[in-house]
């Protein structure tokens, strides 16, 4: 299954969870796409709860079903409970660190700064978004691209940023502190759930 690439604000209303983690795009129409939306309200079986709480993970991360399912065995293999280790491999993925710094305002965005090779890890070009960051990694930008303006205003949009990345604005970098603890993460995901879906006989 290639990665979803159309309309995050449609996905979302789909699932009916932000997708973003903004909140904006359930803000006006809180309730599905389409024409009878407001109607549907489709009970959904064991399999199907499973199966829409994995697409929430799936959509927010931006990845697709290969991606994501190694990435839920590579988490099994981790010490401690799968479901959390599932979510901080995704946390440490370089694509979504660059999101949390702040230099794009969303994760498809952060993906591009990656792929285009404007990104560096401890001083090295890394142009590939499921580089796994670790504890005091430090992220920068290039130093050429330091002044690109998607960059300034997304960093100047940024609101807040979570406590396990540190941010230098005099060098524009940051230090991966640490992995972050499952409080940190989005409230609204119930991965064990994902954990039922994969382990179905």
């Amino acid at each position: 299954m290639s990665r979803y690439t159309q309309s995050s604000y449609r996905k979302s209303r789909r699932l009916g969870f932000s997708t973003l983690e903004t909140g904006k795009e359930l803000a006006k129409k809180p309730y599905a796409p389409g024409m009878h939306g407001q109607k549907r309200a489709k009970k959904l079986s064991e399999y199907g709860i499973q199966l829409q709480e994995k697409q929430k993970v799936r959509f927010m991360y931006g990845l697709n079903e290969k991606q994501f399912r190694k990435t839920f065995d590579k988490a099994g293999k981790i010490k401690g409970v799968h479901g959390e280790n599932f979510l901080r491999l995704h946390e440490s993925r370089l694509d979504n660190v660059v999101y949390r710094i702040g230099f794009a305002t969303t994760r498809r965005g952060a993906r591009q700064l990656v792929n285009h090779g404007h990104i560096t890890v401890n001083g090295k070009k890394v142009d590939i978004p499921s580089y796994t960051c670790k504890p005091n990694d430090i992220i920068s930008l290039k130093e050429n691209d330091k002044e690109l303006t998607i960059v300034k205003s997304s960093l100047e949009a940024l609101n807040k940023r979570v406590d396990f990345i540190s941010y230098d604005e005099n060098k524009m970098e940051a230090t991966y502190l640490r992995y972050p603890e499952r409080s940190e993460l989005n409230a609204n995901i119930n991965e064990s759930l994902i954990v039922e879906f994969y382990n179905r006989a």
